[in-house]
């Protein structure tokens, strides 16, 4: 009987040990770092907590951001009731720039082998159109980041002085290298190594029990999803020939209504959009200025000179947009050719179109009948006939006879008769 308590014992125990195992919260963070991605971490920490996870895996793998929503991010983590772990992976990742200070924030911070960290000098919202403006602005963010960074490393005991290096500096260093400065607290071949890696310890007087842990994927939400697309420096550039070709089409097309509101729309996300990228002020101004030489070009006999402008002032604009030489917002010369060889394409047929019509003759009143169909209605020879055209009856004449209710082409006018054939 005693042995029989043992063993219900001991199975109850299993079961409740089962029924309380530990899962995790896993969302995985690609590309730049910006106020859609803000907003996912933000929310994903409070799911996690909810479904009560024992911690959130923030697997990264990112070039950089925005430092207004890195700091959002850092935040978060501050106040997150579940422990997060930064996960730099797979290998070949890299956190830079916003993924340093993303890493170094974390309650346990991770990296795969083969990846590397560093490289945080900050990028601001905006640009701007005067250099000493710039300098002055660059000089106090590089100076805020650095106390920023050196905080973050205090409050994790982590190495303050390569953190601050690294904003500074721009150091740079692989996760091998990381884990010997005191960056990071392990290297991880794989998520199952990681959750075996971080088994046990102590976090905020918490114990993790992550090894073997049901992994909870935390997907974005729609919304977010649509918000992390709009805000890519190729979206805005695609959306800015879409207001472009909108516009224009609409103000050579008058009424035509469609390209117009197609344009509008897309010329207000740009304008969000440029609020909330760091935009050069002079690479948007030079895009504005083409779009303006696009319009004058249809109304004035430029000979094309006009549009040329247009397409170089596109052309260095695109190049200006964004900062090339950060990576998270860098625009590819594999969008902004062919977005000006598209440009130069829809503009030949644009202006070439005005052209040919300036070119055709100018017609009015009954000169507009010449070239249409009529019916006959009386016989037509060569000494007359009727047809009715356009809700009117003429008289007709050809030189080969018509019978009644065939079709014929009109050809020329004289007087009140016209001269018509037989419609082939």
């Amino acid at each position: 009987m005693k042995l029989l308590l043992r063993h219900i014992a001991v199975l109850l125990m299993l079961l409740a040990w089962c029924a309380s195992a530990a899962t995790t919260g896993l969302i995985e963070i690609k590309g730049p770092i910006g106020p859609a991605t803000a907003s996912y971490i933000a929310r994903a920490i409070d799911v996690a907590a909810e479904r009560q996870h024992s911690c959130l895996i923030v697997e990264l793998d990112t070039p950089g951001g925005l430092l207004e929503s890195t700091k959002a991010i850092v935040q978060s983590f501050y106040a997150s009731p579940i422990p997060v772990v930064v996960y730099v992976a797979p290998s070949g990742a890299n956190a830079g720039s916003a993924g340093t200070f993303i890493t170094i924030a974390a309650h346990i911070a991770a990296m795969a082998p083969n990846t590397s960290i560093g490289a945080a000098h900050p990028v601001a919202i905006g640009g701007g159109a005067q250099q000493e403006v710039d300098e002055v602005m660059k000089k106090k963010m590089e100076n805020f980041a650095s106390s920023f960074i050196e905080t973050i490393a205090e409050k994790r005991g982590r190495n303050v002085e390569w953190a601050k290096s690294a904003v500074i500096e721009s150091a740079s260093i692989s996760a091998e290298k990381a884990l010997e400065l005191n960056v990071i607290d392990l290297i991880a071949a794989d998520l199952p190594a990681l959750l075996k890696e971080i088994d046990g310890r102590e976090v905020d007087g918490k114990v993790l029990r992550t090894a073997g842990a049901e992994v909870d994927r935390i997907p974005m939400i729609p919304r977010e999803r649509v918000f992390q697309l709009l805000w890519r420096p190729e979206v805005m550039f695609i959306l800015m020939l879409v207001a472009i070709y909108g516009i224009i089409g609409e103000v050579s097309n008058p009424g035509a209504i469609f390209p117009g509101v197609i344009g509008a729309i897309a010329l207000i996300l740009v304008l969000y959009m440029s609020a909330i990228l760091p935009v050069n002020v002079a690479g948007l101004a030079l895009i504005g200025l083409a779009l303006i030489l696009f319009v004058l070009d249809i109304f004035t006999p430029s000979h094309g000179v006009l549009t040329v402008g247009g397409i170089v002032a596109f052309f260095l604009g695109a190049l200006m947009l964004f900062d090339r030489s950060d990576p998270a917002f860098r625009l590819s010369l594999v969008y902004i050719i062919p977005g000006t060889l598209l440009t130069i394409a829809f503009f030949l047929f644009v202006v070439g179109a005005g052209l040919r019509a300036q070119m055709l003759p100018v017609r009015a009143g009954r000169e507009t009948l010449i070239g249409q169909t009529a019916n006959v209605i009386v016989a037509i020879n060569t000494q007359g006939g009727r047809v009715f055209v356009e809700g009117e009856y003429w008289n007709a004449v050809s030189d080969t006879p018509i019978p009644e209710g065939a079709a014929v082409e009109i050809t020329g006018i004289e007087g009140l008769t016209l001269k018509v054939k037989p419609k082939n």
